[in-house]
Order: C-alpha cells, then structure tokens, then sequence
C-alpha cells in the first residue's frame, strides 16, 4: 500500500478525542513555538543592540500593526477555509477539499499583492497615525520596507499551514516552521551585527526564512504524500466558495484585525500620555503574550480539525469531549501562566530588553496587563467552537466584543479619567473577563445546547 493510501486512512472519528487533539496539538504548538520566534527573535537582538536599541525596539513595535494586518488578510482567506476542508473530508468529500484548498490558495495570493503595493504606498502616514515619532519612524521604516518584500511568501506559509494540519500531518506543519525559525535565527545575528545592518538585518533574515517556509510547504501540498493535494486545475475563484471561506475567516480576519486596532490605539495614546518609552514597554509586552499565549493557542488549533471533522462525521458525543478538553487544559495552563508572570517579571521582561529605565517602568504595567489573564481560556474555547462549527455570526461579535467595543474605548477613556499611561495597561485585564465570560456562556447555551440535543436525536 502507497503512503497517500495510507495517509487517506487518517480518521479523527476514532480513538479517544483527547489524544486525538493533542497529537494535533503538541506538533502545533511546538510548530508555533517556533514560528514566534520569527516575531520576537527580532526584538530580542534588537533589543539588545546598545546604545539606542530601546528606540529601535520602538520602532519595530511601530510595525506590529502592520505585520497584524498581513496576519490578518492570511487568517481570512488561509484559516477561513480549514473548518469547510475538513468537514468536506469528514463527509469523504476529497473533490469538494481540494477545491476549498485551491479557492483558498487563490484568494491568498491575490491579496498578497494588494497588500504589499498599499504598504510601500503608504508606509509614512501609516506609520506616524500609529504613533512613530521623528526618531523612531527612522527604524520602523528601515524594518517595514524589507518586510513588505517577503509578504506573498508570509502568506503563503502560514495560511496553507492550516490545510497541511487539517490533512492529520501536524509533525510536517510542525516542520515547515520549524526549518524557517531555524533559519531566521541563523541569518539575524549574522546581518544585525556581523554585516551591521541593524534593524533593516532583521527584516532581511525573517524574509529569507518565510520564502523558505513556503517552498517546503508548497513542495508538500503539490506532492504525492498530501492526503488532498494542491491542484493547478482547483485553483479557481469561485463565487459560493469565497462566499463561505470569508464568512468563516471573517471571524479569524476581525480577531487580528481588531488586534491591529488595538495597537494602533494603545501606540498613539501611549504617544501622547507617555512617549516613545511606553510605546517600547507596550511592544516588550505585546512580545510577551505572544509567547505565554502559545500553550493554548496550540491546543485550540488542534481541537478544530478535530472537531469540524467529528461534526462532519456527525460523531456528536466526541465534539463534545474536544470543547470539554478545550475548556480544562486552557484554564489550568492560563492559571499557571498568570502566576509565573506575577511570579518573575524582571526574568519575563528583561528576555527583550535590557534597559534599565524600561524595565523599571515596564514591569508594574506588565502585572496589570496580565491581571485576568485566565479568562482567556473561556475565549479561546467558546471563540474556537464557533469557527470549528461554521457559526460565522457568534465568532464575528465575540471577535469583536473583546477589542473593538471594549479595548478600544477603555483605552481611549480611562487615561483621560485620571489613569494616564495605567489606563492603557488595564484595558486588556477588564476586557478579558467580560468578553471571556460572555463568550463562553454563550456557547454553553446556544452551540453546545444544540450539540447535545443532535446527539440524542442521533442515538435514538
């Protein structure tokens, strides 16, 4: 028997839901362990440049919104078609998945273009609306005009990922990061300090990585080993397809759209209150979260397919079990994650930056950003059930509620209110409460009320 014979046979239908997920999820996570390192190896040289590198760290921060935006476009039309590629194979529907993956493919490319045309264009103004002063727009500038150059091969990568996961090949997702973050950690010290390039060496390493990354992912899904391999002839616009991959990446395109919202937000206002030392505090922080929101991240990313595969197969015990494990294992690792930050946060702190008026100021407003940091696990299952399920309408308003209707006014207002820069800090802590909570009982009693009362329709 061939390996694409074999590899057809991957059921996600069979065996316990728990090792189901986590043999997705411990690949993934250690995939996107890896892929942070494209993010914040950066910073870390950065960071630690010398003199002047805590406005250069500002700068690169300046870029985040930016890089958010490109994240943001991947997650809409890349992660927005997994959920139907893997209910079409749960209903052993291979034509219609390979479909979905060339429709997918398609729009993903297009986009790419647009994007890296519009940021070339509009690099200045974009870059003083998100707070750049005259100094740190130096760096920011350096940064964004080598990054844009990588942004089809960025896309390439990270949005077909998902399709490689989707496939029951996580070890090979795992991989296709992994090769690029090797890469990248290579090549950055060699431009910033060997070569002298600075911040512009650090663009130049992560590009070559994300074009690497996405010939080995591309050399898998047109390859023979690929369950649903990448056809020329499905890659096609289609009208009904599109319809449906934004309707459910719009979720996932609002959650880091709203995070690019957020950012420019919080940067102007810091700005204003505080200057370019909280700008640069906010992007240590940013960087932080990054990494102790990895575990869970992991672990929701391998639920889905796992999920939207046992819906498909109309196995509706198990999708219930896959929300439950989401549900435990995310709470107790946000417990542990919250302690350890209130725990060490000169060791948290200090991994990007070595600056001693930075850290002083930074670490007071690291413990109230992350005050409540738990009730990101009520986010992540409710929100995470919703996309693995197809219910566009409750992802969208949850993806929307956190940020765009509570971050962004709280930022806005309560410095104003007396807070200054602190009012910035607590905005996060105050939304995640609410919009975890509200997430999550909303899919208790709409989603998962109706999950339960399918399955007894099913037994009977």
């Amino acid at each position: 028997m061939n390996d694409k014979a074999e590899n057809k046979k991957i059921d996600f239908s069979k065996g316990p839901v728990w090792k189901c997920i986590v043999a997705q999820a411990v690949p993934l996570t250690i995939a996107q362990l890896v892929q942070l390192l494209y993010n914040v190896v950066d910073r870390i040289y950065i960071g630690h440049l010398g003199e002047g590198d805590s406005i250069a760290l500002t700068g690169v921060g300046l870029t985040f919104p930016v890089v958010t935006l490109i994240m943001a476009f991947t997650a809409l039309f890349g992660m927005g078609g997994v959920p139907l590629f893997s209910m079409a194979r749960g209903a052993c529907d291979e034509e219609e998945a390979g479909k979905i993956l060339g429709n997918s493919f398609g729009l993903l490319m297009i986009s790419a273009g647009i994007l890296t045309v519009f940021g070339y264009l509009f690099c200045k103004p974009i870059l003083f609306a998100f707070g750049a002063s005259e100094e740190s727009f130096i760096y920011a500038k350096q940064y964004l005009d080598i990054y844009l150059m990588g942004t089809i091969f960025s896309m390439t990568a990270t949005g077909l990922n998902g399709y490689i996961n989707a496939q029951g090949f996580p070890k090979i997702g795992m991989m296709s990061v992994i090769i690029g973050a090797i890469c990248n950690i290579m090549l950055d010290p060699m431009f910033i300090f060997v070569f002298d390039m600075g911040v512009a060496g650090a663009a130049l390493a992560t590009i070559i990585s994300q074009v690497i990354s996405s010939v080995w992912v591309l050399s898998f899904l047109l390859g023979k080993r690929a369950a649903v391999p990448l056809k020329m002839n499905n890659i096609r616009i289609g009208k009904k397809r599109t319809k449906e991959i934004f309707k459910l990446g719009t979720s996932n395109f609002i959650m880091q759209g709203t995070n690019c919202l957020v950012q420019i937000v919080c940067n102007s206002t810091l700005q204003s209150y505080g200057g370019d030392l909280y700008v640069g505090i906010m992007t240590v922080l940013n960087s932080v979260r990054e990494i102790t929101m990895l575990p869970i991240s992991g672990i929701v990313s391998g639920a889905q397919p796992v999920i939207s595969y046992n819906y498909g197969a109309k196995e509706y015990t198990r999708v219930k079990s896959g929300i439950r494990f989401n549900t435990l294992i995310g709470s107790a690792y946000t417990l542990f994650a919250w302690l350890l930050i209130i725990i060490i946060p000169r060791f948290w702190f200090g991994i990007f930056s070595d600056d001693v008026t930075m850290m002083d100021a930074g670490i007071g407003m690291l413990k109230i950003y992350y005050f409540g940091f738990v009730f990101m696990a009520l986010q992540f299952a409710g929100q995470s059930t919703f996309q693995a399920l197809g219910d566009a309408k409750h992802a969208i308003f949850f993806s929307l509620l956190r940020k765009a209707i509570i971050v962004v006014p709280l930022t806005l207002c309560l410095p104003m209110m007396g807070f200054g820069v602190k009012g910035v800090f607590l905005a996060e802590p105050i939304s995640n409460v609410i919009g975890g909570i509200a997430c999550y009982m909303t899919m208790r009693i709409t989603i998962y009320r109706r999950i339960s009362h399918e399955d007894i329709s099913n037994r009977i």
